[in-house]
């Protein structure tokens, strides 16, 4: 099957087109737009019309109704319905522990869905924490049995700079490193969001570790994530395509229905 996936943030949209529905395998072609840009995207330049026509789309959405509209407007390029993940009480083998399962950000359910899909096409049982770092950040814990046993949402980097600036006089510094012991405004600053980011990541894999009686594996995704992850005092593995490893462990799921 060839399948469209489409992951929609709140600042871009994310394509990947793949011939396989298997987890980490290499797509046929990709790409991302801001989303201002999404009404390009089918247009004689654009990046969808030169693809093969998709069997099939799934995507999800957290940048809201408009914005998915737009989208399959762009869809009407193929004869392909659009298909958008919904989060449930239970899908493809994670079971979901938020007190309203549906409340769940469908791009947090689908990332946890690709991390214990990753970690079971290697025969590994363990708890996994998912750290989501763009223009917000989530980090979500699973349990060995596949069981979401809940997660932090904090600001991104971006939008703690903002709230600064907006609400202190003089911070308006360009951006600086991250350093141990910061000697400039624009290092505390960058050094501040970094560590506040990597200090909730830290504090949930401990608390992961002392719930479930073994060490949690650390995957790290997200737009901004490649910044943040090297910051980290504990061990992570850095998958940028974890939304669309969820999308193709999904797809395949439902086809064997």
């Amino acid at each position: 099957m060839n399948l469209l996936a489409i992951d929609i943030g709140n600042t871009r949209l994310k394509w990947a087109q793949y011939g396989s529905l298997t987890p980490a395998s290499e797509p046929l072609a990709q790409g991302a737009v801001f989303l201002e840009n999404i009404d390009q995207l089918a247009d004689g330049g654009g990046d969808w019309a030169r693809l093969a026509p998709p069997d099939a789309m799934l995507g999800c959405c957290v940048a809201g109704d408009s914005v998915r509209h737009r989208v399959e407007e762009q869809l009407e390029l193929w004869d392909v319905a659009a298909r958008w993940v919904v989060s449930s009480a239970t899908e493809a083998g994670v079971t979901n522990g938020y007190d309203h399962p549906l409340r769940l950000g469908s791009d947090r359910w689908v990332a946890l869905i690709g991390a214990r899909a990753r970690l079971a096409a290697v025969g590994v049982r363990v708890p996994v924490l998912v750290a989501m770092v763009g223009t917000a950040v989530t980090v979500d814990a699973l349990d060995p049995d596949g069981r979401f046993l809940g997660g932090l949402i904090l600001p991104g980097h971006g939008i703690m700079l903002k709230s600064l600036e907006a609400g202190t006089a003089g911070l308006r510094v360009p951006t600086g490193e991250v350093r141990e012991f910061p000697t400039n405004t624009s290092d505390a600053l960058t050094s501040g969001g970094t560590f506040a980011i990597t200090g909730a990541i830290e504090r949930m894999h401990r608390q992961l570790q002392a719930k479930c009686g073994q060490a949690p594996r650390c995957i790290v995704t997200g737009g901004a994530g490649w910044k943040v992850a090297p910051a980290l005092g504990i061990d992570y593995e850095l998958i940028d395509t974890l939304i669309f490893d969820g999308l193709l462990t999904i797809a395949a799921a439902r086809l064997r229905r």
